[in-house]
């Protein structure tokens, strides 16, 4: 590992200092600010250290291990900074095994550092003592156990400098107990700029970006995809540059979208199973799909053997192992897209694709008529959740960071709300965790205070990290919970009256009144059934001068259409159940 270079009279330097000081000190010279943990005996020392640096890292006190660690992905994911994690060894460590999962599915840069129990007593079943390292190894992007106080620094220096390079990831670092106490000769804190054999960016290869110029430049009905990728880049600014100068029409991925404003003239929508009904179908239709940042995912494929077959494939990522993973490309582009993007704008032609634009509205027209309309201006019956979104948008302009857990709303929320500023849309993508918006809220307030944070959820996620309103409570990070209510976990029963003859199988479920429960907390709220009194009653949260809880009671047996069934192509993708 190389480090940055100290001269002479540092070199001269040192002291001798705790295993734990080292931990706070290279924490501060990474310039962390917040640090999201549950104190334990294993890492008793490192909570001890940290009491004297009150004033200058601030330690949330969360409810529930997997609440520090997706609060950390929301932190990180809305500062574009690495989120970090205290926990103790044993439960408290494996508790964040469902955040590291998420995270690495995710590419959300985390430093977790966990205490473990003394070195002597390794292997020996201690009280507390788990093999944290082999147990998340399948889902950090690294992980290391240290064992003596000399190891801490530079593991430190390499866990940052992993997480947050090249596709970023999770890491973890578990730090026995001895460790934590034990003093030696610190030289100070060197940030890591080396690994000998992690190659964070690959080399960028001049010729595939002049041969990619070459198929879009003779496109007839060139197609963008992109993901979070142009997000962990920074590349907003390049891709959008990229996407106008040849008149290329762009759908985003779930991960990937608030890249570009959702009101962009070149923006034609979200892909994936509940995506828009023009940029799935329209896929087997191009001539040239050019994917920036994102993986082919499966809900954004279908069937692998009935997509874009017809079409010259494009691939734009960081990562060489998704290049060929899922699609066969006909001209790979490796490379940060930072850098990559600009290389390939400048060879492009300044062009306009007016008609094969127009075929994409003429499918948002066909699908606005169909599903939306109802959706978002229903008359008559219950409130739908796409109403709900709606009313949400002109109140906040689509300036708010939208928060969303696992399931219909989650769909829901990411077909129909907007968003104006880059990233603004937290949610759990790959992994699909349901429990993930609370505590993610929290920490999106948290990396961006400035902004407004909503958190909609449904009354079945809601209930997985409740405890989280505590967290609340004792911090006051003024965030906006709405929770929309259909008695169901309703993309399983979807699933089930869809595909199962209706037959509900433990998906009919029982909550609290989460006002009530929100009161405990000392957290005001409100719930609203009434379609007259939905504005005012959103008008009200967002316009309370601390966290609010809205629960919204929505239709019991909606549906989320378009949708791409399992086992289709994208070119399938239906409008309503009557398609089935």
């Amino acid at each position: 590992m190389k480090t940055e270079k100290l001269s002479p009279k540092e070199k001269t330097k040192t002291i001798n200092t705790t295993g734990s000081l080292a931990v706070i000190d290279a924490l501060l010279s990474e310039k962390v600010d917040t640090i999201f943990g549950y104190p334990g005996g294993a890492i008793m020392p490192i909570y001890d250290a940290l009491y004297d640096f009150k004033d200058k890292l601030n330690h949330i006190l969360v409810r529930h291990e997997q609440g520090a660690i997706h609060a950390a992905q929301g932190y990180a994911r809305v500062s574009g900074k690495t989120g970090v994690v205290f926990a103790t060894s044993g439960p408290g460590a494996t508790n964040l095994v469902t955040g590291l999962a998420d995270a690495m599915i995710d590419s959300t840069p985390l430093v977790c550092i966990t205490g473990q129990v003394f070195a002597h007593l390794l292997g020996t079943d201690a009280f507390q003592e788990t093999d944290i390292i082999n147990i998340t190894t399948p889902i950090t992007k690294w992980n290391y156990q240290v064992t003596d106080a000399n190891e801490i620094p530079e593991a430190i220096a390499k866990a940052f400098f992993i997480a947050k390079t090249g596709r970023p990831g999770p890491v973890l670092i578990d730090i026995t107990k001895n460790a934590q106490l034990q003093l030696f000769e610190y030289f100070g804190y060197r940030p890591c700029i080396h690994v000998r054999s992690y190659r964070a960016k690959p080399i960028v290869r001049l010729g595939y970006i002049e041969k990619a110029a070459a198929i879009i430049n003779q496109a007839k009905k060139p197609f963008v995809l992109f993901g979070q990728g142009v997000l962990l880049g920074n590349a907003e600014k390049e891709f959008q540059a990229f996407i106008e100068k040849a008149g290329l029409p762009a759908a985003w991925t779930i991960m990937g979208m608030s890249a570009i404003p959702t009101d962009h003239p070149l923006g034609v929508g979200m892909l994936g199973m509940h995506g828009n009904y023009g940029p799935n179908y329209l896929t087997n239709e191009c001539d040239v799909l050019i994917a920036v940042g994102m993986r082919f995912d499966d809900r954004v494929t279908g069937r692998l053997d009935k997509y874009a077959k017809q079409a010259q494939i494009i691939h734009l990522d960081i990562d060489p192992a998704e290049i060929d993973k899922n699609i066969k490309t006909t001209a790979p582009v490796w490379g940060d897209c930072k850098e990559t993007l600009p290389l390939l704008t400048h060879l492009l032609d300044k062009k306009t694709h007016h008609e094969w634009l127009n075929e994409f509205e003429i499918k948002r027209e066909k699908e606005t008529t169909v599903v939306i309309e109802k959706e978002l201006h229903p008359t008559q019956g219950g409130l739908t959740m796409g109403e709900v979104i709606n009313v949400l948008n002109e109140l906040t302009g689509g300036d708010a960071v939208i928060v969303t857990d696992v399931g219909q709303h989650q769909m829901v929320a990411c077909r129909y709300a907007k968003q104006n500023k880059t990233r603004s849309n937290i949610t759990s993508g790959g992994l699909g965790t349901m429990g993930y918006a609370l505590p993610a809220a929290i920490g999106a307030k948290f990396g961006a205070p400035e902004r407004q944070v909503v958190a909609i959820m449904g009354d079945g996620g809601a209930q997985m990290n409740l405890q989280e309103l505590g967290t609340i409570m004792q911090f006051q990070p003024n965030v906006k919970i709405i929770i929309l209510n259909n008695s169901f976990l309703g993309m399983v029963r979807q699933w089930q009256e869809l595909f199962h003859e209706k037959r509900y199988s433990f998906t009919d479920i029982q909550s609290p009144d989460f006002v009530q429960v929100a009161k405990g907390y000392k957290i005001d709220g409100r719930q609203v059934s009434k379609r007259e009194e939905l504005k005012e009653s959103l008008k009200q949260m967002l316009d309370h001068p601390s966290a609010f809880l809205l629960e919204v009671a929505v239709i019991h047996e909606d549906n989320v259409f378009p949708m791409v069934m399992q086992g289709k192509g994208v070119a399938e993708i239906i409008l309503c159940k009557e398609e089935i």
